[in-house]
């Protein structure tokens, strides 16, 4: 089926995961499997088809694949090392990549809808081991260091951006806990993300334009890891 003009989600996205959260269970799913098809996945393979070339203009590199198992997560919760064993997932998740392979080690811009709420961001989440000491020498490194913080007082002096909390107590061993940026070595990943109600924009096509503003602003933590952590987009 060829993509539609994005036209905005429609409130009854929000009824559908609206009511999946109150009946996160597989009958009341499949009760509803017309609503899931009509309004969480065709609305946002037209969402991903919109914003992706607009992204590839503010991030070399960016892939985007409007489509289930591409830019668009599975509904379906992986339950089995979780405590949770609710079935479905009541929010929609996106992810655009850079590099050909679609993955966790490279930079890119996230997105989550919930009933409530739109969550966005640029960065990496996790970084691998390699990447964790590479970004680690790059933030000691006196060049490097003072562009990150620069590219960090940039995406958050842009509006609404925080970023994303640290994942350690301490400093990695064989740093100097004193040094001047130390608290940046405290991340084990980077991002900067927007967290806000339901915009007025959700059900119309402007929706997309305002979100590549905000992706755009956070766009200089995903640059910088794209140059001193991630090998850039092979």
């Amino acid at each position: 089926m060829a993509d539609q003009a994005f036209n905005g989600f429609p409130k009854e996205t929000l009824t559908f995961l609206k009511g999946l959260s109150a009946n996160n269970s597989k009958a009341w799913f499949d009760e509803h499997r017309a609503d899931y098809d009509t309004y969480y996945v065709a609305p946002a393979r037209d969402f991903v088809a919109a914003i992706g070339p607009k992204l590839q203009k503010i991030l070399p590199g960016v892939q985007f694949a409007p489509k289930i198992n591409g830019s668009i997560f599975r509904i379906n919760r992986d339950v089995r090392f979780s405590n949770d064993k609710t079935p479905y997932k009541d929010h929609l998740d996106m992810w655009f990549w850079v590099g050909e392979r679609k993955g966790w080690d490279k930079p890119g811009f996230y997105f989550r809808l919930t009933p409530t709420g739109v969550i966005a961001g640029a960065g990496m989440h996790r970084f691998e081991r390699s990447q964790a000491d590479k970004f680690r020498q790059a933030v000691v490194d006196d060049k490097a260091g003072k562009a990150l913080l620069k590219a960090i007082k940039d995406a958050t002096s842009a509006g609404p951006y925080a970023l994303g909390e640290p994942s350690r107590k301490t400093v990695p061993r064989g740093y100097d806990k004193d040094h001047p940026r130390a608290a940046l070595l405290l991340h084990d990943g980077l991002t900067v993300g927007l967290e806000t109600k339901l915009p007025k924009s959700l059900h119309s096509a402007a929706f997309v334009e305002e979100y590549v503003a905000h992706l755009k602003a956070m766009s200089p933590i995903a640059k910088w890891l794209l140059k001193h952590v991630s090998d850039g987009g092979s």
